[in-house]
C-alpha cells in the first residue's frame, strides 16, 4: 500500500508540473502569470491540484510508514 502511494504521488507530481508548464490560458504572457490568473478566474490553476495531490500522497506515505 505505502508503494502505491509513493508511486501515485510521483505520477500526480509529474502530470501537475507538466501540465503547468504547457497549458494555455486567457491572460498572461509566462506561464506562471498564466496559472496565476487561471487560479483567480476558474478556481484552479492548470496542474496545481495534481501537483499538491502528489504532494499530499507522498506525505500521506510516510506518515503511514512511521506509524506502522
Amino acid at each position: 500500500m505505502l508503494i502505491i502511494l509513493f508511486i501515485l504521488g510521483a505520477i500526480l507530481i509529474v502530470w501537475g508540473i507538466y501540465r503547468m508548464k504547457t497549458d494555455d490560458s486567457l491572460f498572461g504572457k509566462k506561464q506562471k502569470s498564466k496559472n496565476i490568473f487561471n487560479l483567480l478566474l476558474m478556481g484552479e490553476a492548470s496542474g496545481l491540484g495534481q501537483f499538491l495531490s502528489g504532494i499530499l500522497c507522498i506525505v500521506i506515505g510516510i506518515i503511514a510508514f512511521f506509524v506502522k
